[in-house]
């Protein structure tokens, strides 16, 4: 991996002020975490919610720190370089680029906004463009992947440096592209500065990440996600979502339209469903500017729009009719509407649906296939709003058949307590209800009671492989859970 040390070029494409020192010579290490400082390092200065890195100035000075990166003065011995910017964060990114060689330019770059969808499509477009004979890096909610290599992901979308260095492990493993979701914080906080994606994808927009933490309104929200088209060379945007000239407005990219309505660039015609046993589907047309007709192994009109934002995207690259229909019948990903084979009689699927928007846009979609009965079983996270508890619990006591109310990430809240205030939720319908607070026997029950012909959904969980307990995170993932109560059933 080649690294660039001198300061003057990592500093190349900044506005800056030398408080003192010297911009010359190389540095060490580029540093944004004191405990990580080390002799000959540039440290940047970064103030966060609940620390400020100008506070760690002289602890990083002593430890060999070369050159401080800030935006306010610090008091720190002459010898130590200190430089003013306007925002450590975005600094960081440019120097961060700088530093590992610029890789985002070795690679076609695509970046996925919106509130729904990121994930999905993200996998997706690496499936397709994997058949075209491309190799393709991944940046995600779930994971990073660079070949074989599968690295747990702590952000939706990395700190700029650890991104950084994520694509240059691409471009040392022969990478030809790699596609990423990119957050609206992840935008916000500039963690994707330093370099121009190749393509900006918008997929939709709905109110969510709107607090104390996150974003203070639902329009700060949209002008954070339109940053990525002023980012981008090339804008592919759902032209049906009823917010989308607001997210691209001041746009520096060209823009293209996908969806349903007349009016965009490609769009999905004749959509109709697609049930066999153990899976469900659909199936459309597309039409304008490309023409095909293709099958998706997930249900709903969120699945046909994902469906449609990949082949937008990956039409750039020449993909071919055969690699987008192999790819979307048999591209998985994991907790996203995941049909897990227990039954021909009936449907069984994993999906990360946890708040009240996302399990009334799934529970709706899937009563649109006629189930003989849909159960839906869920739990809700503990130190979490109570709102979000008695929201889903309607949600689901409103469309559901049947209600299977169990445990998520109790966290330092009692479990029960929990489906108590689902309960609350729940009674203000008529739905039909249980409560087992074991997610296994939950899981177990829901599997020996299905009829030929229902749709169950274990809700909430979805890639998710623990469960959270006082602190302690205990290994738990369904698709182990429901192997283990198929054999224990004797059904496998």
């Amino acid at each position: 991996m080649k690294l660039n040390t001198n300061l003057a070029y990592l500093l190349k494409n900044l506005e800056y002020t030398i408080l003192q020192g010297k911009v010359e010579g190389d540095v060490t290490a580029v540093v944004n975490d004191s405990r990580k400082a080390c002799e000959g390092c540039l440290f940047f200065c970064i103030p966060g919610a609940r620390v400020d890195g100008h506070d760690f100035a002289q602890d990083v000075v002593a430890k060999g720190a070369k050159v401080l990166v800030v935006m306010r003065p610090v008091e720190v011995p002459e010898h130590v370089t200190v430089i003013q910017v306007a925002d450590a964060r975005y600094a960081m990114a440019f120097i961060s680029a700088a530093y590992f060689d610029h890789p985002a330019s070795k690679l076609k770059t695509i970046g996925i906004t919106g509130t729904k969808g990121k994930t999905t499509t993200t996998y997706l477009v690496k499936s397709i463009l994997e058949k075209t004979g491309l190799k393709v890096g991944l940046v995600g909610t779930i994971e990073i992947i660079i070949g074989d290599t599968h690295i747990h992901a702590a952000n939706t979308t990395p700190e700029s440096y650890t991104l950084q260095e994520y694509f240059a492990r691409m471009v040392d493993a022969g990478m030809d592209a790699v596609v990423m979701e990119v957050s609206s914080q992840g935008l916000m906080l500039h963690r994707t500065q330093g370099f121009v994606f190749d393509y900006g994808i918008f997929t939709n927009m709905e109110p969510d990440h709107i607090g104390p933490d996150e974003h203070a309104s639902f329009e700060d929200y949209m002008a954070c996600k339109g940053l990525l088209f002023k980012q981008c060379r090339i804008g592919i945007v759902n032209g049906d979502d009823s917010h989308v000239e607001t997210v691209i407005n001041g746009h520096t990219c060209s823009i293209e339209r996908y969806g349903f309505s007349e009016s965009n660039d490609l769009r999905a015609v004749n959509t109709r469903l697609v049930k066999t046993p153990g899976r469900l589907g659909a199936a459309f047309d597309i039409k304008g500017k490309y023409e095909m007709s293709v099958e998706i192994a997930t249900p709903g009109m969120f699945s046909i729009y994902n469906a449609l934002t990949a082949i937008a995207i990956c039409l750039h690259f020449g993909a071919s009719h055969a690699s987008i229909k192999q790819a979307l019948l048999t591209a998985k990903v994991k907790g996203r509407i995941e049909m897990v084979p227990v039954s021909d009689k009936f449907t069984l699927m994993i999906d990360y649906a946890h708040n009240a928007m996302a399990l009334e846009s799934l529970l709706s979609t899937l009563k649109e296939y006629q189930p003989n009965r849909l159960i839906s079983l869920f739990g809700c996270g503990g130190n979490r709003s109570k709102l979000r508890r008695f929201e889903m619990g309607e949600v689901s006591g409103r469309l559901a058949d049947l209600t299977i109310i169990t445990s998520d990430n109790p966290r330092f809240e009692k479990p029960q307590d929990i489906i108590d205030d689902i309960k609350i939720g729940i009674s203000k319908t008529d739905g039909k209800y249980i409560e087992i607070c074991d997610r296994k026997e939950a899981i177990r029950y829901a599997i020996t009671h299905g009829e030929p012909g229902d749709i169950i959904v274990l809700a909430g969980k979805g890639h998710e492989d623990y469960q959270e307990i006082e602190g302690v995170k205990y290994p738990m993932d369904e698709r182990d859970l429901i192997a283990d109560i198929l054999k224990e059933e004797g059904l496998r």
